[in-house]
């Protein structure tokens, strides 16, 4: 690469501080040990949980774990940071662990940092949930596992959910573009090839209602792409190799065809300023790549009003996008209590509950088996067997090999990378060399 270590390293210092100074309320946990003691409401301890989506725990939208909890646990009291930028996140978080200092109890690890978090450089940094908390480690996939284990053992973290991946759609919009409605119908337009579901964008758009696009995003589909094919940022040795993949070229490619060819809404996923999310309420796009957890954001922000319009179809190639991880600081202020919350929320039995509400696919072998996923409908899908949908999809994943950097990579591709040519009309070539120049500038390999 251009430029030597040590500069690297100093550019991602600050890059790291800019994201502390102008995000101040990324993380919970943040205050002096005066504030820690005045969340102590008569003898009560409070347990920060800092995370970034839908996780799907909270007592408002969620499945209420937190609540459950609590009055299992009287002394307890729960309060949960959450945030939609997850690469700010972690930055902010990385941060924060090398001080030592302002994190939360726990902390939400998305899998394209689990490689960091679990490297010589930030092991240390976490307690072993393999030891502490009580969880029984077994229960959980045998990959997952592995992805959250350090390289002398150590446990730093428990699986969440995995994202198998579909493809989300509504109905309406299909119906008014001349496109079929039925869920089997509609995977038959894609089968085996993310260039049909390319071309089906294609027809779409030729009786597309007016104000509408076919998908959401071409960094969104990019991700999807890339999540069904074995060989994404890192080489069969861990090690990144992104500019050489067949997977990313392939993501790549597909993805531009689309920005393109005016088949996206030009949104950025998770944007702080609410746009995509009111792209859903406002039924701006007919379709959005739908890892299971996404089930949960479209409930959410299409909204009532919407519900009934949206259903669920298998997508072109089976894959998994995201999936992550609870995690315990060893400078949080109570790792004991921390480390026993999260085995509870990470517990199969609360996997199911969350899945019920959330539509998380479970990373914990029995209940990816249970009845209550293989047989599971979300009412606002109405009769959509999504549970035998995403359950299906878990079957067939192959984990692929992850580096520590998969994480920045991807958001300098699809946020530096294709976004830029979705918005602003750079020229591919061009777009791809500024990625290549922000991995060389960023990234301290």
């Amino acid at each position: 690469m251009g430029t030597s270590s040590s500069r690297r390293g100093r550019r991602t210092a600050a890059a790291a501080v800019a994201a502390v100074v102008t995000g101040t309320v990324l993380l919970t946990g943040c205050g002096s040990d005066e504030d820690d003691e005045a969340g102590k409401d008569g003898g009560k301890i409070t347990l920060r949980v800092g995370t970034f989506g839908s996780f799907g725990y909270d007592n408002k939208t969620g499945a209420k774990l937190y609540a459950e909890y609590e009055r299992l646990h009287p002394n307890i009291k729960i309060e949960e940071s959450n945030v939609s930028d997850g690469q700010k996140y972690w930055d902010t978080l990385k941060l924060r662990l090398s001080q030592n200092s302002g994190v939360a109890d726990i902390q939400a690890i998305e899998v394209g940092y689990i490689a960091e978090a679990t490297g010589a450089s930030m092991a240390d940094k976490w307690v072993d949930l393999g030891k502490e908390g009580g969880a029984d480690t077994s229960k959980f996939l045998d990959w997952k596992i592995k992805q959250a284990s350090t390289a002398d053992g150590k446990i730093i973290a428990l699986g969440t959910d995995i994202g198998p991946m579909a493809i989300c759609y509504n109905k309406d919009l299909f119906a008014k573009a001349k496109l079929p409605t039925a869920r089997e119908d509609v995977a038959k337009l894609w089968s085996g090839d993310w260039s049909k579901f390319v071309e089906t964008g294609e027809t779409y758009k030729k009786n597309a209602p007016a104000g509408t696009a076919f998908h959401d995003s071409a960094s969104g589909l990019f991700n999807a792409v890339l999540s069904s094919d074995p060989v994404q940022y890192a080489n069969s040795s861990g090690e990144l190799d992104w500019e050489n993949s067949p997977g990313v070229t392939k993501a790549w490619e597909l993805g531009v065809k689309a920005a393109q060819g005016g088949l996206t809404a030009k949104l950025r996923q998770f944007d702080e300023k609410g746009t995509w999310n009111a792209a859903f309420k406002n039924s701006k796009f007919a379709t959005v790549a739908c890892p299971s957890w996404m089930t949960g954001i479209i409930k959410d922000q299409a909204g009532p009003a919407n519900q009934g319009k949206w259903d669920i179809a298998a997508p072109p190639v089976a894959g998994n996008w995201g999936g992550s991880f609870l995690a315990v600081p060893k400078a949080g202020k109570h790792t004991k209590e921390a480390a026993a919350l999260a085995a509870w929320l990470t517990a199969p039995e609360q996997h199911a509950k969350v899945f019920a509400v959330n539509g998380n696919i479970p990373s914990t072998k029995d209940t990816l088996l249970s009845p209550a996923v293989q047989n599971a409908k979300m009412p606002y899908f109405g009769d959509t067997p999504v549970g035998k949908i995403f359950s299906s999809a878990a079957a067939g994943i192959t984990p692929a090999v992850i580096s520590r950097y998969d994480g920045q990579v991807k958001t300098f591709l699809t946020d530096n990378g294709i976004l830029d040519i979705e918005q602003r009309g750079t020229d591919p070539a061009k777009a791809w060399e500024n990625v290549k120049k922000l991995v060389d500038d960023k990234i301290d390999q």
